[in-house]
């Protein structure tokens, strides 16, 4: 895969995988979405509240994975100054705090009927907040700094500072007293991975699930293509000026 990171074997690579992200993404979530809201059963507890789960837990999935990719890329950038890490990254941030809003705004629409309020200080809530603190932050480092080769080397330091939040993400519900459940989906028992819902539920979900880190990859690719020709055109503008 490092050969990829040559600009042009990338829009070469990614021109042709576009259109068949964009299908797969549409095609799986739709799929997902359709299941969840017309065949999937009322919970016996939430009722048809449960369906904001086949929106909610994808996005609080693609909210954390994107943070952890952009850690990936950060590293590779400062380790290996490869040329599009630290584009992969940045172009990577805008989506991941739009998974990240998504996930807050259905767990506040969840959380009304289920516990009687949009917000609570719960170690869950307040630590996917603070993710959305360090999407918003790391772009504003961007937008902050002018010399670009600076502004990559901050924000991926930012970044790499900020992945520490990502196991207290997935572990606040079981190092702390909290309103939010424990693991819904799949969790432990006896030494091996077993699901925590019917089958019925779990398959739109790895559905909807899959279609979305699809659909990531998807806006990552054009947003990647997009920054390398503008990258291409300061360059020339810039060679004009000198010249």
């Amino acid at each position: 895969m490092l050969r990829y990171a040559n600009p042009k074997r990338f829009l070469d690579l990614s021109a042709a995988l576009l259109p068949w992200l964009w299908l797969a993404a549409a095609g799986l979530t739709l799929t997902g979405l359709y299941q969840a809201i017309f065949l999937v059963p009322p919970d016996y507890q939430q009722g048809d509240t449960v369906r904001i789960m086949y929106v909610h837990v994808p996005s609080a999935w693609m909210a954390s994975f994107i943070y952890g990719f952009m850690f990936v890329a950060s590293v590779v950038g400062l380790v290996w100054k490869h040329p599009l890490a630290d584009a992969a990254a940045k172009e990577a941030a805008p989506i991941g705090a739009m998974f990240t809003a998504v996930c807050l705004i259905t767990g506040a629409l969840w959380g009304k009927p289920m516990w009687g309020t949009y917000w609570i200080w719960d170690a869950r809530l307040t630590s996917m907040l603070v993710l959305l603190f360090l999407y918003l932050g790391y772009l504003g480092v961007w937008a902050a700094i002018e010399d670009r080769a600076k502004a990559a080397r901050a924000a991926a330091v930012l970044c790499v500072v900020g992945v520490v939040n990502i196991p207290i993400i997935r572990f606040s519900v079981e190092w702390w007293d909290t309103l939010h459940q424990g693991p819904s989906v799949v969790r432990f028992e006896g030494g091996k991975l077993a699901p925590s819902i019917d089958p019925s539920m779990l398959w739109p979900l790895l559905i909807v699930g899959l279609g979305c880190t699809l659909l990531f990859f998807a806006l990552l690719f054009v947003r990647m293509r997009t920054e390398i020709r503008r990258r291409r055109i300061r360059a020339l503008l810039a060679a004009q000026a000198g010249g």
